[in-house]
C-alpha cells in the first residue's frame, strides 16, 4: 500500500490494517510513540493528552463533513451524532386528530301529555292530548287544517364516552440506511500534512 498522508482516513476492504495504518476503533495510543500523529489528532478523539490520545471510531458509524451547511445544524470535528435506534413518542408525531363514531346508541324520550279528556277546542298547555267524544270512546280528530300549535319544548339527555386508545407497541426503529461494512483505517506513519 503508498503511504499515505499522516491522520489520512481511507475504507479498506480487507480484515486486517495494512502496515503504518490502524483500523479506526477508537483505540488508544502512546503519545511518546506516535508524536506527529498526535500533533494532528489532539484529543479529539479521546485519550488523557498526556501519555495517551485516541484514533476516531468509526465501527458502525458513517462520517460527515464538519461545519454546517444551509439549513443544517453545525457539527464539531470528533463529535458523535445521530442513533442507529430510536423509540418514536406522540412528542415526534406532527399535530394530527383520530376520527371516532359511535355504531349505535339507544335512547329513551318520554314526552309529556294529557290524560285528561280532551275537551278544550285551543290546546292552551301545549300538550299533546287525546280526544274523547261524550261517552269517553277515544276518537280520531283529525283535520285537514294546518295545525298552529306549539309543542311543548322536551329534553332527551344523553351522555356517552369515546375512547381513543394509543396504537403500536414502542419498539425500537430502526434508522440506518442500506449500507456495506467496510474497515475505515487511518495512516498512522507517513507524509505530515502540511497546511495550504
Amino acid at each position: 500500500m503508498d503511504n499515505g498522508t499522516l491522520g489520512e482516513i481511507r475504507g479498506f476492504a480487507g480484515n486486517f490494517a495494512p502496515r503504518s495504518w490502524a483500523l479506526c476503533e477508537g483505540q488508544l495510543m502512546s503519545i511518546a510513540q506516535n508524536q506527529a500523529l498526535f500533533s494532528i489528532l489532539g484529543t479529539t478523539y479521546g485519550g488523557d493528552g498526556r501519555t495517551t490520545f485516541g484514533l476516531p471510531d468509526l465501527r458502525g458509524r458513517v462520517p460527515i463533513g464538519t461545519g454546517n451547511g444551509p439549513g443544517l445544524s453545525n457539527v464539531n470535528l470528533g463529535q458523535r451524532k445521530g442513533s442507529a435506534y430510536n423509540v418514536l413518542t406522540s412528542v415526534n408525531l406532527p399535530p394530527h386528530t383520530h376520527s371516532a363514531a359511535i355504531a349505535s346508541a339507544v335512547a329513551s324520550v318520554s314526552m309529556p301529555a294529557l290524560a285528561d279528556e280532551a275537551d278544550a277546542s285551543d290546546p292552551t298547555t301545549n300538550v299533546l292530548a287525546s280526544a274523547k267524544d261524550s261517552s269517553g270512546a277515544e276518537v280520531k280528530s283529525f283535520s285537514t287544517n294546518t295545525a298552529d300549535v306549539t309543542m311543548k319544548e322536551f329534553l332527551a339527555p344523553a351522555s356517552g364516552t369515546v375512547q381513543v386508545y394509543n396504537q403500536g407497541s414502542q419498539q425500537q426503529q430502526y434508522n440506518v440506511m442500506p449500507s456495506l461494512s467496510l474497515n475505515y483505517i487511518i495512516c498512522l506513519f507517513g507524509t505530515f500534512p502540511s497546511r495550504s
